[in-house]
């Protein structure tokens, strides 16, 4: 057994004597080069991240956090969000009145919603004697209805003469609009400016507030809320001639079940809101910023009529509306009259062929580039703005060369 041992362990040293330098002489594998990193983008220095973020950030003046404006705003900031190609900032403001301030004045507002009357207003004052002019509209959206609400020995308008009305607190639209609709109709009335919610509360108490003027989207909240002592009521507003900036329209139980009995509505006048922009140079970053915004506006707005989630009152805006007194922004009226604003209507398909065509305005006899059938469907017959239809070369609407003119002129002294 010993010498058997001994066999094994001499085999086995020589097995090894031979084999280890064979494995000695073996060429040893070249290891692989570890792959490189892919290289990492270049950190953006801040002013490139500032420049980024604002290359396409438009500032909209909105209103009061209580106001239909806001919400409005805030639900076109929603649809028209593109990351960095297009961001809409909704800002609160003081009220729509004040909002012309800031689209004239304050830095970083390029767009506002303000109310089709105001402008009438500013055309008088010396100040405002040309940068009034620089302000355009793109949309005119769904009107803003009147409310006159009043305690129970109120039966009319009328019946105010001599008495407080309040007008809620300045720079808001009931503030601007309601003493010029008063003294339209030839009613003088004691006027406060305190806020809507105080004034409600002392008319509960006693006859130190006899009514609450209001300018806002239908329906308001406050209305809404709770129940009101037997006997308050919303006043009928009749419209007259007086009134050219308004239209009529009424309140109806839809709106306000718990003021207004079924079957019954209430007559009162609206002003439509607007979708107003500063009217920079062309050659300015802020003009471009204002030319994209149209260009997704008009291809993103069939959402805002057909998706849920936004404001039922979206299905009643017509691209095509007119505002009486007031100039369209230059791109929606170059592109708008070419794809058929003449005929009370704009296609959004036809909108959006006439912006990848790059078409231009052509001379001499008008040309539209959109067949008749590209009009099915069309947004429908222009605002009624109380009864007028005023075409594209009416007084007012501005298609006239002096006020190109003005607005190629001007824009100095508004803060970038």
């Amino acid at each position: 057994m010993r010498s058997l041992f001994r066999c094994t362990a001499a085999v086995a040293v020589v097995v090894a004597a031979v084999c280890l330098p064979a494995a000695a002489q073996a060429p040893t594998p070249t290891p692989r080069p570890a792959a490189k990193p892919a290289p990492r983008p270049a950190a953006l220095t801040d002013q490139q991240q500032k420049d980024r973020i604002n290359a396409w950030t438009v500032g909209l003046a909105a209103g009061r956090t209580e106001g239909a404006p806001l919400q409005l705003a805030s639900e076109l900031a929603r649809v028209l969000d593109d990351g960095d190609n297009m961001r809409v900032l909704p800002i609160v403001t003081r009220g729509p009145f004040d909002n012309v301030y800031d689209l004239l004045y304050l830095r970083g507002v390029d767009a506002a919603i303000v109310y089709g009357d105001v402008l009438d207003h500013f055309k008088d004052r010396p100040e405002f004697a040309n940068s009034w002019r620089r302000i355009n509209y793109l949309l005119n959206l769904f009107p803003s209805e009147v409310h006159v609400f009043a305690r129970p020995e109120i039966k009319s308008l009328r019946d105010l003469a001599g008495k407080p009305v309040n007008f809620n607190t300045p720079g808001t639209a009931a503030n601007f609009s309601g003493p010029i609709i008063f003294k339209l109709l030839g009613i003088d009335v004691k006027a406060t400016f305190i806020p809507h919610s105080v004034a409600m509360g002392k008319m509960r108490e006693g006859d130190e507030i006899a009514a609450t003027f209001w300018l806002s989207t239908k329906p308001l909240q406050p209305f809404l809320k709770g129940k009101w002592p037997e006997g308050f009521r919303f006043l009928p507003v009749e419209y007259t001639a007086k009134l050219e900036y308004y239209a009529p329209t009424q309140l109806e139980h839809a709106d306000y079940p718990g003021l207004i009995p079924e079957g019954q509505q209430v007559a009162t006048i609206s002003v439509p809101s607007v979708l107003a922009v500063y009217d920079w140079p062309r050659d300015t970053d802020r003009y471009r910023r204002l030319v994209r915004l149209v260009d997704y506006l008009f291809e993103r707005f069939e959402k805002l009529q057909k998706e849920p989630g936004y404001h039922a009152r979206w299905k009643d805006v017509n691209l095509a509306a007119q505002v009486p007194g007031w100039q369209r922004f230059r791109p929606c009226r170059s592109d708008s009259t070419r794809c058929g604003l003449q005929r009370r209507g704009l296609s959004i398909q036809c909108w959006r062929a006439s912006r990848r065509r790059g078409l231009r305005r052509t001379t001499g006899r008008r040309r539209t580039d959109c067949s008749n059938s590209s009009w099915n469907g069309a947004a429908g017959r222009a605002s009624n703005s109380g009864g007028r239809r005023e075409g594209l070369n009416s007084p007012g609407f501005g298609g006239g060369r002096a006020i190109h003119a003005i607005n190629s002129a001007e824009g100095v002294g508004r803060p970038t």
